[in-house]
């Protein structure tokens, strides 16, 4: 037997419950894990609270993220053996499988083999938000020296992937954060400029930075009235991703800035790319070897033991992280 974590009903943290069940088997194309470490992530959240795109059935499971070893092969997977360290990217529907569990089978397309430098807790880390990024900034809009990319949310993990990524290629990430309380991490991680948003005029020093020309990209998880503000500062051209929907507010459609600049309004999901194997292959490609270089490094905000699961939603709701909130499995 091995302990999950389900859930019976929507709700707060408190719904999640550590079950014992069966160990599971791994089908054809699949491969079982003993997980190490669990990467939360902010989709959770939300379909754990029933604000997801698709809504649990009961008993639910959830996880994207999580690193470990592999102990069964299902038939016909290549590539892989037991023994193997590997981490899980989110290629799949939390119908079909979850992460959060001492033991746990995922396809084989969505494993990679981590670089063993990595710890269990950074391996855990780094998929979801650096192949978000990948898509959007790299394949879709092709970031390049000298583009002003804007970051809201900058302090979440796919934040300072996008920063990251956005240095690696020569561009100027422009950091948004609530407060300036993060600013100096934010700095320290690589980010161009910061600025906050409850403090400062968005669009004003959007247009400063950029003497007055706009930025070419902005990568939104936000939305919500704020969205107006970064419309009003996108350049002539400009993408806007619209990939998140933190904000509860309705979130407007500024017309005479969308039509007067030529924007590009785009949403945007982690799944354009890990649905399509040739993308999710140039996605692994470009991640492994931003690893390799020393270009990305996921950031990891706090640590909770596996039995603390509760207590670690509540942490990522709090939005006071800077990084990564992970689960360690300890047997």
């Amino acid at each position: 037997m091995s302990k999950s974590v389900r859930f019976h009903q929507v709700g707060g943290p408190e719904v999640l419950k550590i079950e014992t069940v069966p160990i599971p088997v791994p089908g054809a194309g699949e491969v079982r894990i003993k997980t190490k470490a669990i990467g939360l992530n902010r989709a959770e959240v939300m379909y754990r609270s029933g604000a997801y795109v698709s809504a649990p059935v009961f008993p639910a499971q959830l996880g994207y993220e999580a690193a470990g070893i592999i102990d069964a092969v299902g038939d016909g997977v290549d590539g892989f053996e037991v023994g193997d360290a590997v981490s899980v990217i989110p290629a799949f529907s939390f119908a079909d499988y979850g992460m959060y569990g001492e033991d746990v089978v995922a396809p084989a397309r969505a494993v990679v083999k981590h670089p063993r430098s990595l710890s269990w807790e950074m391996a855990a880390a780094i998929w979801m938000p650096f192949v978000t990024v990948w898509g959007a900034l790299i394949d879709i809009a092709g970031i390049a020296k000298d583009d002003v990319v804007v970051i809201p949310a900058a302090s979440s993990s796919v934040g300072l992937a996008a920063i990251q990524v956005a240095r690696s290629v020569g561009a100027l990430p422009v950091a948004l954060s609530r407060t300036s309380s993060k600013a100096e991490e934010l700095k320290d991680a690589g980010a161009a400029h910061v600025i906050a948003t409850a403090e400062q005029d968005v669009t004003a020093e959007l247009l400063r930075i950029t003497d007055g020309k706009g930025a070419r990209v902005v990568f939104d998880p936000v939305g919500g009235p704020a969205f107006e503000q970064l419309a009003q500062a996108t350049a002539v051209g400009g993408i806007v991703f619209i990939y998140g929907a933190l904000s509860p507010d309705a979130t407007p459609l500024p017309l005479m800035a969308v039509l007067g600049r030529h924007l590009t309004i785009r949403g945007y999901e982690l799944f354009e790319v890990t649905s399509q194997d040739d993308k999710l292959r140039q996605a692994k490609e470009f991640v492994l070897a931003g690893l390799a270089s020393g270009h990305f490094s996921p950031r990891i905000a706090r640590t909770f033991p596996f039995e603390r699961i509760v207590e670690a939603h509540r942490f990522l709701e709090a939005n006071a992280q800077v990084g990564k909130v992970v689960v360690t499995v300890r047997r």
